[in-house]
Order: C-alpha cells, then structure tokens, then sequence
C-alpha cells in the first residue's frame, strides 16, 4: 500500500498533471456552436443582401453570370429591333404589292399597266420591277421569236421573285438563331450561378438556405431573362415567316400575270402582222416599250 501521508505532495501533483489533458480533451469535444436557425430574422438579415429585386440581383451577381444577362438583354433589344423594321418594311413592300398587282389584273395591255404602275407610288416595288423586266426583254428580243422571248422573260422574272424573297428574309435568321440559342445561354448561367452557390456552402461550413438563397436566385435570373430573349424570338420568327410566304406567293401571283400579258401582246402583233401578208413577224409597238422601260 501507498503511504499518503509519506508521498502525499507527490500524490497531488501526479493527480493535477492527470487531470489536465482530461480537461484539454473535454474543450475540445465540445460540438461546433450550431449556426443561428433560418427561421431568426436577425440572422437571416445579417447573410442576405438587402436588394432582392432583379436589378440588385444582377449587380450582386457573378462576373460571368452579369456577362450572360448583358448578353440575353442585348438580343432580346436586336429582336425588337428586328421585328420593328422588318414589320414596316413587309407592310409597305405587300401593300405596293397588292396595289400593282390589281393594276396587273385590270389592265388591258402590259404597255397600259406599266403606266398606270409608274403613275402611282406602287411604281416603286417587287412587281414594278417585272413589269420593268418585262418590257427589257420585249426591247431587246424585238426581232425575235415569241417562243423564246417567253421563256427567257420566265427566268428573267424568277430571278426577280427570288431576289425580292432573298432581301425580305434578310434579317430573319438572327431571329432564329435567338430563338433557339438564348434558353442555353441562360442556363450556362443558371449552371455557373448554383456552382458558385454551392462553393460558398462549403466555404461557410452551414447548409443555412440564406446563404444558397441569393446565388440561385441570381442564377435563375438568367434562365429567366434567357426565355424573355427566346420566346418572342421564335414567335416573330414564326409570324415573319408566314407573312414572307405570303409576299412570295404575291409576287408570283404579279409574275403570272406579267407574262399572261406578255403571251397577248406577242399574239396580237403576230395576228396583225399576218394580216399585213409579211413573212417575218415585226415588232410593232417597239417604240412605245422604249419610252416605258425606265
């Protein structure tokens, strides 16, 4: 047995040096403070901005996801601006359209069309310029057969129709390409926002929602403005689309007609120069297509 009283100074100091990793290990094991719960609003205050409109979103947003929505707003303007000048520019080019083609329709003559045509402000267009080609290739084949006048003033007038459609559509595939690349765009932002969102969570050591809230909601901002980008373009696209096929089939419509007038022209001048007993057809009405091709 141990003498206490003998080696009771040496007892003390063994006991007091055993405690003390004892108690080095007690602080050690004690639990991390837990972080303030989501429901306190004094904690939730302190972590989330104090904007959470769209605009303080996207100025507390990341460098890329800021360089995203500049991007999307940029082509959502481009398709506004689209649509604005390509609507004036279909409107005013159908309605010279339909208004030379009634003249077409209701006139006597090609000779007596394209006067009536240049007389008005239809004499500016699509159908002005058949009516142009027209009368070119009357001038220059004046001493040709009908058959092929025919057929050349058919290609010369499908170079036309397919020129006019080429200058209407010029513009339209920006809207497309909008269309079917900005929801991507956004979501390569939405992706990169939630990223940095879940790099704050580890960095913070909480899987608090008021610390991964401000992230994903800047992150969805961009799929956000991605669709505001996409949706209309795809619906002005759509509609441009519709409308150009019907100003295609106009001018066509306006092509017909040139040449309807054309084949009489040709018919009537043949049959008045049987009439006369010549071998060879003359062009007749030659100086009068002079002073119509301007």
């Amino acid at each position: 047995m141990v003498d206490f009283r003998r080696n009771g100074p040496l007892m003390v100091l063994i006991s007091l040096a055993s405690m003390v990793p004892v108690r080095a290990f007690a602080q050690d094991a004690q639990p991390t403070p837990a972080p303030p719960p989501a429901g306190d609003p004094a904690a939730a205050a302190s972590i989330l901005p104090h904007d959470l409109s769209p605009w303080g979103m996207f100025m507390q947003a990341d460098v890329v996801v800021k360089g995203v929505m500049v991007g999307l707003a940029f082509a959502s303007l481009v398709t506004w601006t689209i649509w604005l000048a390509k609507g004036v520019e279909l409107l005013l080019a159908k309605r010279r359209a339909q208004t030379a083609a009634r003249l077409l329709e209701t006139a006597e003559s090609l000779e007596a069309a394209s006067q009536t045509i240049r007389s008005r402000q239809s004499g500016k267009g699509a159908v002005a310029d058949l009516v142009t080609a027209a009368n070119r290739e009357l001038l220059r084949s004046d001493d040709l057969p009908a058959d092929g006048i025919k057929e050349r003033l058919a290609i010369a007038l499908a170079r036309i129709e397919a020129r006019a459609g080429r200058s209407m559509t010029r513009g339209t595939g920006l809207l497309a390409t909008i269309g079917a690349t900005a929801p991507f765009v956004g979501l390569f932002g939405t992706v990169w926002g939630i990223m940095n969102s879940f790099i704050g969570i580890s960095q913070s050591h909480t899987t608090n929602l008021a610390v991964v809230a401000p992230g994903i909601a800047e992150a969805l901002l961009a799929t956000a403005i991605g669709l505001v980008a996409a949706i209309p373009a795809v619906i002005i696209y759509n509609v441009f689309a519709r409308a150009i096929a019907g100003y295609r089939a106009l001018l066509s419509d306006a092509s017909g007609e040139v040449l309807q007038h054309v084949s009489r022209d040709l018919e009537r001048q043949d049959r008045g120069v049987e009439r006369d007993g010549n071998a060879a057809p003359v062009r007749t009405l030659a100086s009068a297509r002079t002073q119509t091709v301007g």
